[in-house]
């Protein structure tokens, strides 16, 4: 999978974004987690820069799976 430049965004920028969803965190404390290897990210000329997708990834609702969608065996034991 290639990647873009476009993908990378500053910690401003991504500070921004969760902004826009009424989630409010410093830069710095973006960059923490980015640090910390909870977001990827990379380091260009003492600045850091994390995925766009992932920063996003964070304001998503979670996923939910319907039980009917799942294997029919799965949760077969459990109905006994």
């Amino acid at each position: 999978m290639s990647t873009s430049a476009a993908d990378w965004i500053s910690l401003s920028e991504a500070s921004e974004i969760l902004e826009a969803a009424n989630i409010r965190f410093k830069p710095s404390t973006i960059g923490g987690w980015a640090r910390s290897g909870k977001l990827q990210s990379i380091k260009l000329g003492g600045r850091r820069f994390v995925r766009r997708g992932e920063v996003k990834a964070l304001i998503a609702a979670p996923r939910r799976i319907r039980v009917n969608d799942l294997q029919p065996r799965l949760f077969e034991e459990l109905r006994d």
